[in-house]
């Protein structure tokens, strides 16, 4: 007589939202945008070949992020490093490569972003990202992180596109709205839907924050090109990631069962 297949059992493959969590984000965000400006622009690579290396390195941290079993944060915050970069691309491409319309973009990536929401939560159930102990469930997470990014790209420069604002204002607004997000979820707001709003919104906040600090004095920002503003932000990364590392802040070290 058969035996039935054990249930696969993971340790939760994403972080505990702390402080760090949305410090990381935030440093993360600000590379994807900065590291692609630099590579496609600098360095002339263009969209199509810097959007090809990026895609390329992204399944190959991936790969590595699926084998675990357990929450590792050199390897998570990887992948959401490249994430940034391959999601920021996506919009560029279709902006500057195909001359999709940001008015177009930002409701379409929306749009999207409802379904793989509604196509997750009918298969699992739940949107919590505290649940993520499944292959399925932690593929859903990640095609929703990137097209966060996507849309945070789009709704971002729209956003710029609209107002006109320089680098400096232009982080006051998304740095409200997180506010605003923050207060209705202490004010009891579903949780998983202020972590989701918050999760958007860093985008645009990191974006903001890299073009202020990469652009000239005459645009308004800190003339810190491109360059210089990756790596200062890659290396606060690594500084915060060995410190998780290190100390085990971020674990969620609750054993939980698959299906």
């Amino acid at each position: 007589m058969l035996q039935a297949r054990p249930t696969l059992r993971m340790l939760n493959k994403v972080p505990e939202v702390t402080v760090y969590f949305w410090l990381i984000k935030v440093l993360c965000t600000t590379v994807g945008e900065s590291f692609a400006d630099y590579i496609n622009e600098t360095l002339g690579f263009g969209l199509t070949n810097t959007t090809l290396v990026f895609s390329a390195a992204l399944v190959v941290a991936l790969t590595v992020q699926f084998r675990l079993h357990r929450y590792v944060p050199a390897a998570y915050w990887t992948v959401v490093v490249l994430v940034s970069v391959v999601g920021t691309l996506l919009t560029d491409n279709l902006t500057d490569g195909h001359n999709v319309p940001l008015s177009l973009s930002t409701p379409v990536f929306a749009a999207l972003l409802a379904a793989v929401f509604g196509v997750w939560y009918a298969r699992e159930r739940t949107l919590s990202i505290h649940s993520i102990v499944t292959r399925r469930r932690e593929s859903f997470y990640w095609l929703t992180v990137l097209v966060t990014f996507a849309l945070g790209t789009a709704a971002g420069d729209w956003t710029l596109e609209l107002t006109g604002w320089t680098p400096g204002p232009s982080v006051l607004l998304p740095a409200s709205l997180i506010v605003a997000v923050f207060v209705a979820w202490r004010l009891h707001a579903g949780p998983v839907l202020c972590f989701w709003m918050a999760y958007i919104l860093t985008r645009p906040l990191g974006a903001n924050i890299g073009d202020f600090l990469a652009s000239d004095r005459s645009e308004g920002g800190f003339a810190l090109g491109t360059l210089d503003t990756s790596l200062l932000f890659l290396g606060l990364i690594l500084a915060a990631v060995l410190y998780l590392t290190v100390t085990r802040t971020d674990r969620t070290e609750r054993v939980q069962a698959g299906s």
